[in-house]
């Protein structure tokens, strides 16, 4: 067999707490050199805080617990000073809100120049070249002429392109996109996800999508990864988890997609609403919603094991999923 490669980035036992109350509990995962995972889920899910605490992005008061390796570098233990260099350099991230990630008071020349001075070591016409190469990269525009524009001056579109040249601008190994395309229309949601699929051919960065939109993560990402109330409860390929889910909070998901062929069918939605993690169920935080939940639900938390190949869910119904009938795993 051909020897597998080891993670990029991978995330151990990874727990958060804000004012001793738990909102992330023990996520483990990983991302490969070159690949697109997506993370989805209900918003209140812990898919932001989760990445916002592997970079150090979290408030003082947050409690942040467990190990973030990059290339087996522990960055949980890191200085700011080693963060400051891996933040825009090995790993970026784009937030969801341009406008308020933007300063508004500085030219674009001035916060590109500002990531590329310290990532990359440029200098004077040299960071002008590469600015104006990275706007045109992203497609603004009369790039050179823009470099002196305030973020006002551009539409939101724009400013979610000149977010992601910035992320660009240090060469990182992995692009964290969270939630890219929620403030904007159809169809420039398709041209910035268009962007995003030829800058990872051209530099063969990974990336994390963290979206909502299931049928964008569905036509993006190689695998994926299914979070609720702070948990991973389903991870695998892409192509599996959607045409055939395992957990049923993901088939809940799935289910409330519209088809956009064939014949029409009832749209399935999800009794209730993300546990408030001030207080959460005994047992699987699933439970109180779950169709198929039995008093066995209740007694402990079910540990994310592996189903099948690269399959992994978070369910008593694991052990019993491939003695079921489809129509007996159906979440309504």
């Amino acid at each position: 067999m051909p020897e597998v490669s080891p993670p990029l980035v991978r995330l151990e036992a990874l727990n958060v707490a804000f004012d001793g109350v738990t909102v992330l509990h023990g996520i483990d995962l990983e991302v490969r050199r070159g690949e697109t995972l997506g993370l989805v889920g209900e918003s209140g899910s812990g898919k932001s805080v989760t990445w916002l605490a592997a970079l150090g992005l979290l408030p003082k008061k947050a409690k942040v617990a467990g190990r973030v390796l990059l290339d087996g570098e522990d960055l949980l233990g890191a200085d700011e000073k080693r963060l400051d260099d891996v933040r825009g350099g090995r790993i970026a991230m784009i937030f969801q809100d341009p406008a308020s990630a933007l300063n508004p008071v500085l030219t674009i020349r001035r916060q590109l120049g500002e990531a590329l001075a310290l990532h990359r070591g440029l200098t004077g016409r040299e960071i002008g070249a590469e600015a104006k190469r990275l706007l045109d990269l992203v497609g603004i525009p009369d790039a050179e002429r823009r470099l002196s524009a305030y973020p006002h001056e551009f539409s939101g579109g724009q400013n979610q392109r000149i977010m992601i040249a910035m992320a660009l601008a240090g060469r990182p190994d992995l692009l964290v996109a969270d939630e890219p395309t929620t403030a904007l229309d159809a169809t420039i949601q398709a041209q910035i996800l268009d962007l995003l699929a030829a800058v990872r051919r051209e530099t063969g960065m990974a990336m994390v999508l963290i979206s909502h939109d299931l049928g964008v993560v569905s036509e993006t990402c190689d695998r994926v990864a299914v979070m609720y109330a702070g948990r991973i409860v389903e991870e695998g390929p892409s192509a599996q988890v959607f045409d055939d889910p395992a957990h049923p909070y993901a088939r809940g998901l799935i289910g409330a997609l519209p088809p956009l062929d064939g014949s029409r069918r009832r749209l399935i939605s999800i009794p209730g609403t993300v546990p408030d993690p001030r207080d959460p169920p005994p047992g699987c935080a699933f439970g109180p919603r779950c169709l198929h939940a039995t008093r066995d639900c209740t007694a402990t938390t079910p540990r994310l094991e592996r189903i099948e190949g690269e399959r992994r869910m978070a369910c008593i119904l694991a052990v019993h999923r491939r003695a079921l009938a489809p129509r007996e795993f159906e979440f309504a």
